[in-house]
């Protein structure tokens, strides 16, 4: 499991994929990543401490994810990731949460208190999908209450049930309304939900220029990141 990297295209910053307590939500239908979780703090700490100790600080700008949300992560990690932003001087920090959340996204930014992009799993914003057959619990009524929280929502692209329409919906809002993003392919996994091969191939036909878009990470692979396995 490669737990360190360098993202060196876009926005570039260093990236540690840490180990946290399970996921308060846990029933997205499509996710098995909540896999990597654990519930002993001394291994989570252990192996939180081997992937920060990586951190250089040569961008200046450091993502930290885990198979949860940020609010999941031990708080000896979260104190040793802001011991970090101080010894390594760093001044923005990418981090994750669930909706759930959200009423805690101003706690965790005064807690850092420098620059932060809250990404969120967003999956899509057609809302029946998202929170029906997905089973988000991403239940914000528009996106200016996302807003209000996210800085950058995560869009999946490829599942079996969607459709053209959707995803040309999904790509027109994250375009015009976020300075922010990550569009993922989906990949199958361990769980019933399936990807659709034919959607895929629409989208990389009609959408492949978000590649080059400096706002937006895009991930073919769900290790593109360089970390995972």
């Amino acid at each position: 499991m490669e737990r360190y990297s360098r993202i060196e295209n876009k926005y570039k910053r260093e990236i540690v994929l840490l180990k946290a307590r399970p996921c308060a939500w846990s029933k997205c239908t499509f996710c098995d990543y909540i896999e990597d979780n654990s519930t002993c703090l001394e291994e989570m700490i252990q192996i939180n401490t081997e992937a920060l100790n990586h951190v250089t600080g040569q961008y200046g700008v450091l993502e930290v994810i885990d198979s949860a949300s940020i609010f999941e992560l031990p708080q000896q990690t979260l104190q040793q990731i802001k011991q970090i932003i101080q010894d390594k001087h760093i001044h923005t920090l990418f981090v994750e949460s669930h909706w759930i959340y959200h009423q805690r996204i101003q706690d965790i930014r005064d807690f850092f208190g420098i620059k932060m992009i809250i990404k969120i799993g967003v999956e899509t914003f057609d809302d029946d999908f998202r929170n029906r057959v997905l089973n988000k619990n991403a239940t914000f009524t528009s996106i200016k209450e996302l807003q209000q929280y996210f800085d950058s929502p995560c869009l999946m692209v490829g599942i079996q049930g969607q459709t053209k329409e959707m995803i040309q919906r999904d790509m027109d809002i994250l375009t015009h309304h976020f300075d922010y993003g990550t569009i993922s392919i989906y990949r199958n996994n361990s769980t019933p939900v399936k990807r659709d091969d034919q959607l895929v191939q629409w989208f990389m036909q009609n959408y492949a220029y978000l590649q080059d878009d400096p706002r937006y990470d895009f991930l073919y692979e769900p290790t593109d990141f360089g970390v995972g396995d």
